[in-house]
């Protein structure tokens, strides 16, 4: 349950829904199966596996939710070979060429036959609403998957004022003047990787992991006028990451003093353990945002 990348959204409105009304609200869009010719299907599940059946699990005024998306696999490849096949069989019996409309009409066909026999595989996507804070929290490593859980969350509440974090100050600029300087903050440190890239249009990337990025080599490329897209991070010794230029967050690690706090915590059932982990996870991310916000000079909210 572990969050491993934050896409961050502020609300722009408080949240005022309590869990039983976020529970409700979901309950109108629960997961179901695919039926034998959907392509895909989407909907809410628990979060913590049976035997807890709630949509939204409550601690500490934080509520976690989990989205899960069933997929139909139909190779490209595969279905383009019969379609071609389909079409040469049917101009030969017709002796004619076959238009447009009806080579895309025999593959809509093709696809409808093949959906049900198809395999199936589904994923699920883990976010938490935090009202107090003013946050919205998906863990996706992409911003199209957190973007399609928020618009899943919308049609559910009817409105969900929420856009991604803002800074006032540019991510790219504060993270090479970090690199440029070898400075940071007191309780910020720079790990051993980074992204690379320079401003022209198409410019050229260089990517560096298990690096020293106090070598020349580094500062040569800064030099030349590269800026840091991606940076490898930790804070506090509680959390390592690699913060982007978008402030997303990714391969987020939670360190040895958030971990020593896991191992003193006595669970009695997976219930216990995930309301543990969440409690953790949510308290610590919430002293963390705002700081995250702070080293990129303050919140753009215009």
């Amino acid at each position: 349950m572990w969050f491993k990348n934050l896409s961050i959204f502020r609300l722009t409105e408080n949240f005022i829904l309590t869990p039983e009304d976020l529970e409700q609200k979901l309950s109108t869009m629960s997961f179901h199966p695919c039926t034998p010719h959907q392509e895909f299907s989407f909907g809410w599940t628990p979060p913590v596996g049976k035997p807890a059946q709630q949509l939204v699990h409550s601690s500490n005024g934080f509520m976690m939710l989990c989205g899960k998306k069933e997929e139909k696999v139909l190779p490209a490849a595969v279905i383009n070979e019969m379609v071609q096949e389909k079409i040469l069989e049917t101009e030969e019996q017709q002796a004619r060429k076959l238009s447009k409309k009806e080579r895309s009409a025999i593959k809509d066909e093709l696809i409808f036959e093949l959906l049900p026999k198809a395999f199936r595989f589904s994923r699920k996507t883990y976010a938490y609403i935090d009202p107090k804070g003013g946050w919205v929290v998906v863990d996706a490593a992409s911003t199209k998957s957190a973007e399609d859980l928020l618009s899943n969350l919308r049609k559910c509440l009817g409105s969900l004022p929420a856009v991604p974090l803002s800074t006032i100050d540019k991510p790219i600029a504060i993270m090479t003047q970090w690199l440029m300087t070898n400075q940071t903050p007191d309780d910020l440190t720079i790990e051993n990787e980074c992204e690379l890239r320079s401003p022209e249009e198409a410019g050229g990337i260089i990517r560096c992991k298990r690096h020293d990025l106090t070598l020349p080599e580094i500062k040569n490329h800064l030099d030349m006028g590269k800026e840091v897209i991606k940076l490898a991070v930790s804070w506090a010794d509680r959390i390592a990451f690699i913060v982007d230029e978008n402030l997303a967050i990714k391969r987020l690690r939670f360190l040895d003093l958030i971990q020593d706090q896991i191992a003193d915590i006595d669970s009695n059932s997976e219930a216990e353990k995930f309301d543990a982990d969440f409690s953790i996870m949510s308290l610590e991310l919430a002293n963390f945002l705002p700081r995250l916000v702070a080293l990129f000079g303050g919140e753009n909210r215009a």
